[in-house]
């Protein structure tokens, strides 16, 4: 700093007070060169007027002797010359020797009556000199006054400027030296002060008694370093507490920068993978192409990614939720979920055992009421009775199939055998397998729009999800009512639905219309047969397929169940 700022300023100030010493020293001595020359002009011209005073009215003295007498008064060559020019008389050579005058300027000025002024080298003397001329009777005078005098006078008085400028320069020059240490040394004491805040020390701070630019500059950043420390300790607080949080939380978290750095993992992670390292690749602690695929993801397309992997954790099946971050990077959390998936195959496994072994018996006891039911008399109280329990078996029955069914489409045991399938045919098949049974039930049942969209999809999975929504839209719609169906492209994803003219759907049952068992009307639902599985069914299978399903209804409108099937171009 001091060798540049001090340096700086200490030129600058040298440099402006130089200059202005030299202007100062330039104007000062030609002004008063000028004010010199004009007081002898005036001096000299009176001088003259003297001396053809004294010529003009002195008839004792002899023109020589007055000439040589105000020569030596006035300190000036004196001369006379008459009104043709010849020189009667001069102080300092032979007028018998000297040329016509009559045309020297000042000469040839006076002798028309004016106070003539000229300034030149003398060709007799040979000294610059300064003329004065004025008329007289029959001719004129002339006082000429050395210039050499005003030079000696000149230099003297340059002499004396140039010792003062001098003088005052090198003082000058120590009181710049005095203000360029000063401020150079409040400039250091800035940057050192700002060094120290680009170290971390939020501590620092700087003061100035001045109230001029630097000062303000100082107190500006000494109020910006107090704002840093509190928004720091503040940031520091909030941090600590958000590691707090998320350590406290059982599910596992982990931070990862852009350039893919582990940057942080909470203690629910350290404990699920101890062999993690912070500030590393994260493909150095983590070898799973799900977690990686999902992170990338989650950084490069800044969209929530969400996979399932078992393979992170030896024995531990994981559900991984990955997020962008807004400074870059993402945050994924990972969710233990081998427990729930443990009770879910136990529940699972149950109920396909349960539904099994309640087939053969259901099976039997239908087989038996039917038996006995033909046998029976035609009427009476008995034969309602069988009615009653062939109904309630064949209800059974149906129950036991459709868990059976949820049980292998919900455990994935039943493998989807996928295929290239265009949305047109898919609507086909549905319309050529339920024509009949709607036209039985008085209803219409066409295809409302089709495309010719290929899809990737099971299709006899298809044909279950298409049998379950067409039987409950045929169900649920008034005779002479109609049963659209429809598929359009939509992105990446063929969307179809299946919309009936019944009554529609109150908005609080449609959240949990997908759910096991649940039934809008389950006395209806009961009298026509339904189990309460269909829908549950329907979204499982459209789940396994990587799609997606929902409901849109108002009361007196009817309902349009929709669900999605990957484009097979984007399956490619």
């Amino acid at each position: 700093m001091r060798s540049k700022v001090f340096f700086k300023l200490l030129l600058a100030f040298v440099l402006v007070i130089a200059a202005a010493t030299l202007i100062l020293d330039f104007s000062i001595r030609h002004a008063w060169e000028d004010s010199l020359r004009a007081d002898i002009t005036q001096a000299l011209t009176e001088k003259t007027r003297m001396l053809a005073s004294h010529v003009s009215s002195d008839k004792t003295s002899t023109i020589s002797q007055i000439v040589t007498d105000e020569s030596h008064a006035s300190g000036a060559r004196a001369t006379v010359i008459d009104s043709t020019g010849r020189v009667l008389a001069d102080s300092e050579a032979d007028p018998l020797q000297m040329e016509n005058h009559a045309h020297r300027p000042e000469f040839a000025a006076a002798l028309k009556g004016k106070t003539g002024v000229d300034s030149r080298t003398s060709k007799t003397v040979g000294i610059e000199f300064l003329y004065i001329a004025v008329p007289v009777n029959g001719g004129a005078v002339r006082l000429a006054y050395p210039l050499s005098n005003i030079e000696r006078s000149t230099k003297d008085i340059r002499t004396r400027l140039l010792y003062a400028s001098g003088l005052a320069l090198l003082v000058a020059t120590l009181i710049a030296i005095l203000i360029a240490h000063s401020i150079s040394r409040r400039l250091r004491n800035i940057v050192e002060f700002a060094e120290k805040i680009a170290r971390g020390d939020l501590s620092a701070r700087i003061s100035e008694s001045s109230s001029d630019e630097i000062a303000q500059v100082a107190a500006a950043l000494d109020v910006t370093a107090r704002r840093l420390e509190e928004n720091f300790t503040a940031l520091q607080l909030s941090k600590q507490q958000l590691e707090t949080l998320l350590d406290s939380i059982p599910n596992a978290v982990v931070a990862v920068s852009a350039d893919r750095v582990l940057r942080w993992a909470n203690r629910a992670m350290q404990s699920l993978e101890p062999r993690i390292r912070t500030g590393t690749p994260v493909v150095e602690s983590f070898r799973d192409p799900e977690l990686l695929k999902a992170l990338d993801s989650a950084i490069e397309q800044s969209t929530v990614q969400t996979v399932h992997t078992t393979s992170l954790v030896s024995g531990r099946a994981l559900n991984v939720t990955a997020a962008p971050m807004p400074g870059g990077g993402a945050v994924a959390v990972l969710q233990d979920v081998t427990d729930i998936e443990r009770v879910e195959k136990t529940r699972r496994d149950f109920i396909a055992n349960v539904s099994h072994e309640l087939r053969t018996p259901l099976t039997s006891i239908q087989g038996y009421a039917e038996t006995v039911l033909e046998s029976f008399p035609d009427s009476g109280q008995g034969k309602q009775f069988l009615e009653i329990i062939q109904k309630n078996a064949a209800r059974m029955t149906r129950l036991t199939e459709d868990l059976l069914v949820l049980a292998r489409v919900e455990s994935g045991e039943d493998k989807l055998r996928l295929e290239h399938v265009t949305a047109a045919t898919l609507l086909d098949d549905a319309i050529d397998t339920f024509d009949s049974i709607a036209k039985a039930r008085g209803i219409d049942l066409s295809i409302h729009a089709s495309s010719e969209e290929a899809v990737v999809a099971d299709r006899d999975a298809i044909q279950q999800v298409f049998a379950n929504l067409i039987e409950n839209a045929i169900k649920y719609s008034p005779p002479g009512g109609h049963v659209l169906l429809g598929a359009a492209a939509d992105g990446a994803k063929v969307q179809f639905f299946v919309r009936d003219s019944g009554s529609g759907i109150a908005l609080e049952h449609q959240p949990r219309l997908f759910e096991r068992f649940y039934r809008v009307d389950a006395s209806r639902s009961r009298e026509s047969g339904g189990t309460g599985l269909g829908l549950a069914i329907v979204k499982h299978i459209v789940l396994n397929h990587g799609g997606s399903v929902w409901v849109e209804s108002e009361l007196g409108h009817g309902a349009t169940f929709y669900f999605t099937l990957r484009h097979s171009q984007a399956s490619s």
